[in-house]
């Protein structure tokens, strides 16, 4: 499902346009991605846990040239599956 379905589908549920569920989608959206950059976790109960993990510098190799490069320290979120999304999508 891509973006522009699930903003179809929350219209359709709700009973409301293309445009209050669009606006409701970027909303949700725009707060869990702010909470991520103020490196705030995320908790959705029976859906699953968002977070932020650091990952300190390291050496790397260039494949193209085979050259050493010093690879930045960066920050990734990262998505823990909640325990009833994990049965839900186990049941088929």
């Amino acid at each position: 499902m891509i973006k522009s379905q699930l903003i179809t589908h929350v219209s359709e549920k709700v009973g409301t346009t293309n445009e209050v569920a669009e606006l409701a989608v970027n909303t949700i959206f725009d707060t869990m991605t702010d909470a991520l950059a103020r490196n705030e976790g995320i908790e959705i109960r029976g859906f699953g846990s968002f977070k932020v993990r650091s990952y300190e510098g390291r050496k790397g190799r260039n494949p193209k040239t085979g050259q050493m490069i010093a690879v930045q320290p960066k920050k990734r979120p990262f998505f823990k599956v909640g325990r009833e999304l994990k049965e839900r999508v186990n049941k088929g």
